[in-house]
């Protein structure tokens, strides 16, 4: 592995000078690729699903895991979105006059070489792969196991298109064992990121087993808050879309928060439409006594389920319901049902969340909802990249100083001043 990829490194400047024509020709090819191929993507993903059936993989995963029509339109979607995204790299983010012929400017450039390793869907091997492309970066990929014969038709597909198009042979690799994981870890010369995608445990352990700066999220622990003002109608289907959409996703609602105020018999209609969805309702000894669902604890409500199943609570108010957000919430994304605009940006502005909404489904947590083409990931940390992900999350900056003679030493002695004049 660190053979690989200080090759990758070395081929990164490469991908990096790639013209913005090249990288979007090179995604033409590959979504192409991917259509014309589709029937071996199909029969390899018909071996990982029945693999998990023998293996009795859960249900949440095994619908992550699923690559049929409708994901590949999706994925080649969202290709085409792409292409039609301005270029992200080499883009003049601000440009300042120092002083005569002194001019300052700030260029953004690709990351470099980004190790990606995430969960067991497939159709984010082509969006990571796809983005990757666009920005002008080059990526390890570390797909999950349930996966195999998936992830390794896919990548075959896209890196022979997108060398046959142009771009340098260390643009991609897949790594497939599970041993390349801590190999990859190790590779802090080479590798300038690593983006994890998958279980709160597996997250902290990259976390912990590598000097490779970390960007991604643990948990989804996402919540909706229903206030005293909401329409009850509206809030019924909000909530059924954001549990019950994809429950296996990580901006699905977790947790329900209902304002007191909203009542008994709205509490009782937003619980008989969840139980209509199919959804199981849990709830602590008040919740549980009015509903007769099954009682949890207070020590439980940090759970993610990704399945039909949610927690349940009553609250005084808005400001009670951001300090539970922000006590037992990931910090994802979390919405507000209200017509009280007040409370609504109280609850935007208070709840420390990547992603808060007002009256609608926390399912729109998506890099390809937010136009941005598709996403490595959702990130919860505040450095760097916050929420889904996209181009703008791939690219850093440098800063290229233009000059004619001068020196450091007419400033410090006066014989010039700067004059400091944006651009």
């Amino acid at each position: 592995m660190i053979e690989v990829t200080r090759k990758m490194k070395s081929d990164s400047y490469k991908m990096a000078s790639l013209s913005i024509e090249t990288r979007n020709n090179i995604l033409k090819n590959v979504r192409e690729a991917l259509i014309k191929n589709q029937q071996d993507i199909f029969e390899a993903n018909k071996t990982d699903m029945e693999n998990a059936e023998k293996n009795n993989i859960a249900d949440s995963v095994k619908k992550r895991l699923k690559f049929d029509e409708h994901k590949l339109s999706d994925v080649t979607n969202g290709i085409q979105q792409l292409i039609s995204l301005p270029d992200p790299i080499n883009k003049i983010v601000f440009q300042r006059e120092l002083d005569e012929n002194l001019i300052l400017k700030r260029i953004s450039c690709p990351i470099g070489v980004i190790g990606i390793i995430f969960e067991a869907r497939p159709d984010a091997l082509v969006q990571i792969s796809s983005l990757c492309i666009k920005s002008g970066n080059c990526a390890v990929l570390k797909g999950g196991k349930e996966t195999a014969n998936t992830n390794k038709a896919l990548f075959n597909i896209i890196y022979k298109t997108a060398v046959e198009s142009g771009a340098p042979e260390g643009c991609m690799f897949q790594a497939e064992g599970h041993s390349e994981i801590d190999e990859l870890l190790a590779c802090s010369k080479s590798v300038d990121l690593i983006i994890p995608r998958g279980s709160n445990q597996f997250v902290q352990y990259i976390m912990n087993n590598t000097k490779i700066p970390v960007m991604g999220h643990a948990d989804g622990i996402c919540h909706t808050y229903i206030d005293g003002s909401a329409d009850a109608d509206k809030a019924c289907k909000i909530i059924i879309d954001a549990k019950t959409q994809y429950t296996a996703a990580c901006n699905s609602t977790e947790t329900l928060l209902i304002d007191r105020n909203f009542g008994t018999d709205n509490l009782r209609k937003v619980a008989e439409a969840l139980s209509d969805s199919n959804v199981k309702l849990r709830g602590n000894k008040e919740v549980s006594d009015i509903l007769g669902c099954e009682q949890m604890g207070d020590d439980e409500y940090n759970t993610e389920y990704l399945d039909m199943i949610i927690s349940v609570k009553l609250v005084n108010g808005v400001d009670e319901a951001v300090a539970h957000i922000n006590n037992y919430g990931s910090h994802h994304t979390d919405c507000i049902i209200t017509e009280n605009m007040d409370n609504a940006e109280k609850f935007l502005n208070l709840v420390d969340s990547a992603g808060v909404y007002l009256n609608c489904s926390t399912r729109f947590a998506d890099g390809f909802r937010y136009g941005f083409g598709a996403e490595v990931g959702i990130s919860t940390s505040k450095i760097h990249a916050r929420g889904p992900v996209g181009l703008e999350g791939l690219t850093t900056y440098k800063y290229k100083l233009y000059g004619n003679g001068h020196i450091v030493d007419d400033y410090s002695t006066g014989r010039k001043n700067f004059n400091f004049k944006d651009l």
